[in-house]
């Protein structure tokens, strides 16, 4: 089973020191009720061997290397230790030879956000719904001190682990696998990233106010989520699914989620980035076994979803406490 001892050790000195509070009872409660592939999960983490990588980037990628390249025997038992934990859907990740190619080109968005954002250097920061923890790596690439990731799944903290004992181990990223509403307010969080959670929140504005309960006085919101075309006052509900997800519930215009962050007391709030979601962004790879966004679009016109909906489109936001 993952240890989270060394986590617990690492903040007990730090602004996040009152966390320990609640967060070991949290964890324990939280084992008893894993999913049932959990302990497979850890164990597939614990197989893969114990390697020290000569060069690590984390800067333009999520690489590492050894100046002797591993054999193709080496590499074949990482990939099959790999496989035994998909679908990987944020990525890639490049492991001493070996790409595993996700589902999500993460490092597109990364690209389109990071040019907006304060200075990462030294930062604490929290990224919530952080999925396998790919853009955690960039953030501590980019000079961050600690980054926090929380996400629920039991398959993608094995993942993130899977990918940091690749990585020389590195402690400056940890995956807590509870949700933000999980959280005590722990205003402690120079940077909050929430990018892809706020469509699946049945209260989005109460996510907000969780996220802002987060940050320290004057820290950063980065905000990413799907939206829609219109006015203030446009806001698209799904009547059942949209683009095949059953857990979307509030797909707001930009102006409404300006609107909504203005409520919840944000100041400085501006959009810096709308795009529309690319085939080449997110698609069907080899290490996915799943549908992917071209199965989730009308055939016959792909600026729609199979039921009638316009396509994914998604908007950074940033905003200040």
């Amino acid at each position: 089973m993952i240890d989270f001892r060394p986590f617990y050790q690492q903040i007990a000195t730090t602004n996040l020191s009152h966390w320990l509070e609640t967060l070991p009872l949290q964890l324990k409660q939280w084992e008893k009720q894993a999913h049932g592939d959990y302990a497979k999960w850890a164990k597939i983490v614990d197989f893969l061997p114990h390697l020290t990588a000569d060069r690590i980037d984390l800067k333009s990628a999520v690489k590492s290397e050894k100046d002797f390249p591993l054999t193709a025997g080496e590499q074949q038992r990482i990939i099959h230790h790999l496989k035994q934990l998909m679908p990987w859907r944020k990525g890639p990740y490049h492991l001493y030879g070996i790409h595993v190619d996700c589902e999500w080109r993460s490092d597109f968005k990364w690209d389109r956000v990071l040019p907006h954002l304060a200075d990462l250097k030294d930062r604490t920061i929290l990224d919530v719904g952080c999925g396998s923890g790919y853009h955690m790596w960039r953030m501590v690439g980019e000079g961050a001190k600690n980054v926090v990731g929380i996400d629920p799944t039991e398959l993608f903290l094995c993942q993130f682990e899977a990918v940091r004992k690749l990585l020389n181990n590195d402690r400056r990223a940890n995956l807590i696998p509870l949700g933000i509403e999980q959280m005590q307010p722990l205003e402690a969080f120079d940077t909050v990233f929430s990018m892809g959670v706020l469509y699946h929140r049945k209260s989005p504005l109460d996510h907000l106010t969780q996220l802002k309960n987060q940050l320290v006085k004057g820290g950063e919101l980065v905000l990413e989520t799907l939206v829609i075309d219109g006015d203030i006052n446009h806001v698209l509900v799904p009547a059942d699914r949209y683009a095949k997800m059953k857990n979307v519930y509030f797909i707001p215009s930009v102006p409404a989620l300006i609107n909504w962050l203005e409520k919840c007391g944000f100041r400085n709030v501006r959009c810096v980035d709308v795009e529309v979601t690319s085939l080449e962004e997110q698609r069907k790879t080899d290490w996915l076994e799943n549908e992917s966004l071209i199965d989730f679009l009308d055939p016959q016109d792909h600026s729609k979803t199979l039921e009638g909906y316009p396509a994914p489109k998604r908007a950074v936001i940033l905003a200040n406490k």
